[in-house]
């Protein structure tokens, strides 16, 4: 949770510097393009996820070499896979950003924020999976300790890259880009380097260092498992991608506001993130080490600790959200009461969708990915999407907000069907 809060606290820090330093046109350029990097990422992910569940009940199981063959197999694909999506990115970024109907006068801005950020993908994708892995093995301070090299970093070189220092040219809205990809760069070698003077278990050495280069068996889980939640967060994010295309349309200064949400709405999902990842390891360690009973105890405890955390932030963050929406689009904005009657109408699908979220990581600790996946599609499309087409003549822009909590409360009641079934747990035992 520390890591998710410091690593959201510094891409929030830095959207403020964009905001104040450059402009609304300027946050509303770097909010579209951020959708879009997440999608990228979101194609590596699930194969990130399908790693760590495999580390984790090897690690259970006290299996350090097969612990060694999983992790250095997924970071080699994702990395791998992140490159190639990094190249076709640059090439594409002008048509993804007109396939989101991004504005005219922020698509140059948007375009060229896109494109930097596209090349600290693969570093982005090496420090995510160190990060991954170690958490599987129950090591979930080194990766905190990378986020507050980066953060302070990120924090530090944003206004330097975009108003100039000294040699530093003044790059404008491309600064916090470069500055977020060399903070990466900096944080990634540092968790390296770190793997191998602790000597900690997922450190690859000698004929170990083959593994990088995928390996049938574990490659074959990492795909096996890997391509439905890798579809799952592209889905996702697809459809985060429409709904900022569908704010687009209201306007510029919807978008702005939009945006800023966008940035407060991290913060609400963050306990669930954190959580969920825990919970996923803390069940496939009890899955290797052969301790079933556990797991119902483990989600439980998820669920409970996630609810009550996304409440209280949720309610404190609505309490004081002029204050807060005023970081990052300047005080007397328009965009202001915009983004706050989004707010109003919207943050209650967080404290829905982290409950189902915890429910997901124990499902995913068993490799049940696939019905989660189709949870998702139907949570998403059918019932976010369609609430928003069927109700938008009525209601106009409130349709997209309210879509949101719809959407959720839809997919809570069907993972919870699945969950409450319990049959997964027969079925998807590890061998």
């Amino acid at each position: 949770l520390m890591s998710n809060l410091l690593q959201t606290l510094g891409g929030t820090i830095n959207t403020i510097w964009v905001g104040q330093l450059l402009g609304e046109g300027a946050l509303a350029a770097t909010a579209v393009a951020n959708i879009v990097i997440f999608v990228a990422f979101a194609a590596v992910f699930g194969f990130g996820m399908a790693t760590t569940v495999k580390v984790g009940q090897s690690f259970g199981g006290r299996d350090v070499d097969g612990m060694r063959r999983t992790f250095g197999t997924g970071t080699g694909f994702c990395v791998a896979l992140s490159a190639a999506g990094a190249g076709l990115g640059w090439i594409f970024a002008e048509d993804l950003l007109r396939l989101m109907a991004t504005p005219q006068s922020i698509e140059g801005d948007a375009m060229t924020y896109l494109r930097v950020s596209f090349l600290g993908m693969p570093i982005g994708t090496l420090g995510m999976m160190i990060g991954m892995g170690l958490r599987g093995v129950g090591d979930a301070k080194t990766p905190l300790y990378s986020n507050i090299l980066t953060v302070i970093l990120g924090i530090v070189l944003n206004p330097l890259f975009i108003l100039g220092f000294g040699p530093i040219p003044a790059m404008g809205v491309a600064g916090s880009a470069v500055a977020t990809l060399v903070a990466g760069l900096i944080g990634a070698g540092w968790m390296v380097s770190w793997l191998y003077l602790r000597d900690l278990p997922l450190r690859l050495r000698g004929a170990e260092l083959r593994y990088i280069l995928p390996l049938r068996a574990e490659l074959g889980y990492v795909l096996g498992k890997g391509l439905p939640m890798g579809a799952q967060m592209m889905i996702n994010s697809a459809a985060a991608m429409i709904m900022v295309g569908l704010a687009n349309r209201e306007g510029m200064i919807t978008t702005a506001a939009y945006g800023a949400v966008m940035q407060i709405w991290n913060y609400i999902q963050m306990p669930a993130f954190a959580i969920s990842m825990a919970v996923s390891a803390m069940v496939a360690q009890n899955i290797g080490a052969g301790h079933h009973d556990r797991v119902s105890a483990v989600t439980r405890a998820g669920v409970g600790v996630n609810t009550v955390a996304t409440v209280v932030l949720s309610g404190l963050i609505l309490a004081l959200d002029a204050p807060l929406l005023a970081l990052f689009l300047g005080h007397g904005s328009a965009a202001i009461p915009v983004a706050e009657h989004v707010q109003n109408l919207s943050t209650a699908a967080w404290v829905l969708s982290g409950m189902m979220m915890i429910m997901s990581g124990t499902l995913r600790a068993y490799g049940v990915v696939v019905v989660p996946l189709i949870v998702m599609v139907i949570s998403q499309y059918p019932a976010r999407l369609g609430f928003y087409s069927v109700f938008y003549d009525a209601l106009g822009a409130d349709a997209l907000w309210l879509s949101y909590p719809f959407g959720a409360g839809v997919a809570l009641l069907l993972t919870w069907w699945v969950y409450a079934r319990g049959s997964w747990r027969k079925v998807h035992l590890p061998h």
